[in-house]
């Protein structure tokens, strides 16, 4: 009988490829998670599921279930991690009793196999800026954000010129005051001639898919997240856990922090006009946390998350459910290695420069909080052989 293997599934967020060429969107984090794990002598099997990019919440926890079934067995160990609504994936397959289509006999046999689910800047109770991308205009913007972060992960920076109209274009969605989607179009464009042609194909394929199921923004909203939250448990014998994020709040420790670079300056504008979006209703009742949760929280921000923090994308109070294995100073993408150092290699680049002032030391000392939790380090090992 052939050994049991640990695995780890790592599930992307909405508008999440799972890598496209060379652009991937895990790709220092499953890098490492192999170093990690190679240097503790517990190498675990590090797969990236292929989501589709907007589909519904059981559309989506039914490829995560169908990667799973395909690369393990009974015998063997299942760690997911999810980043941002690929979290939701997550807790939807975990759910008892949920009806993703398949024979519930089947369903159930493969999620016996996943001992710990990991969510790292998840909208358990759904994030405003949902609701901001919705309508033509929204949709048409999130693609825009979507194609700049392959931009960004592909070359490094966007150019200005793009910058300055994409800010001008979320500064005048945060004030309401509407517009047409033609700069929307000309910019799209703009960025995607600058793709190989093999690449431009794949990205055009991405978004056709994008454009044919966008039930996924839907079921983000503060709203549609409060049903989810009352009607998925826990599955018992499962561990949870959480990673939280927390930027700073905008202002002029922040704009310094993102430098004097006309590019950072200009996305750190963006950032700004997007974290205004992400605010939770200050008036509505905010997520409860347990003792256990605010004293974590309160531990590492030192104050308990209100209404107004985020990650830019995610409000931060949104993110608690289960237990909280690290909760950092961190943009939504920095946690997936997407802050400003070029010269590591890989390099990595920063999208939003959010000035949060997150490192590649806070990065990997996320990740190995993550690794712990999941037993997948050292740790994991002892555990196993004992």
């Amino acid at each position: 009988m052939p050994p049991s293997r640990s695995h780890v599934f790592l599930v992307p967020g909405f508008f999440g490829f799972a890598n496209l060429g060379e652009i991937r969107y895990f790709g220092h984090v499953r890098r490492f998670l192999l170093d990690a794990g190679e240097a503790a002598g517990t190498m675990p099997h590090v797969h990236a599921v292929h989501t589709p990019p907007t589909a519904s919440l059981v559309v989506r926890a039914r490829r995560l279930y169908e990667a799973i079934a395909a690369a393990t067995t009974a015998r063997d160990r299942v760690v997911v991690i999810g980043h941002s609504s690929g979290g939701l994936d997550a807790r939807v397959l975990m759910a008892p009793g949920v009806d993703l289509g398949v024979s519930p006999r089947l369903v159930e046999r493969v999620v016996r196999r996943v001992d710990t689910v990991v969510g790292v800047a998840v909208p358990y109770h759904g994030t405003p800026l949902a609701a901001a991308f919705g309508g033509a205009l929204g949709a048409q913007l999130l693609q825009m954000l979507s194609l700049a972060t392959l931009y960004v992960l592909r070359y490094g920076k966007l150019p200005l010129a793009v910058l300055l109209r994409l800010g001008a274009v979320i500064a005048r969605l945060d004030r309401r005051l509407g517009m047409g989607t033609r700069l929307l179009e000309q910019l799209f464009s703009q960025l995607l001639a600058d793709f190989t042609p093999d690449r431009r194909r794949a990205i055009e394929r991405f978004f056709r898919a994008v454009r044919s199921d966008q039930a996924l923004l839907h079921q983000l909203t503060p709203a549609a997240a409060s049903i989810l939250q009352a009607t998925t448990t826990m599955r018992a014998g499962v561990r949870y856990g959480c990673v939280v994020t927390c930027a700073r709040r905008p202002g002029l420790r922040t704009t310094l922090a993102a430098g004097m670079d006309a590019s950072a300056q200009a996305t750190h504008a963006i950032f700004v006009g997007l974290g205004r979006l992400a605010r939770l209703d200050p008036d509505a009742a905010l997520p409860r946390l347990t003792a256990v949760q605010s004293r974590a929280v309160r531990r590492a921000f030192g104050w308990v998350p209100g209404a107004h923090h985020s990650d830019g994308i995610v409000p931060t109070r949104s993110q608690v459910w289960g237990q909280v294995v690290a909760a950092v100073r961190a943009d939504h993408l920095d946690v997936l290695g997407h802050f400003d150092d070029p010269d590591r290699t890989p390099p990595h680049y920063d999208w939003l420069c959010s000035g949060a002032g997150y490192t590649r030391r806070d990065f990997e000392d996320t990740w190995r909080r993550v690794m712990r939790f999941s037993r997948v380090g050292p740790a994991g090992a002892r555990a196993r052989a004992g």
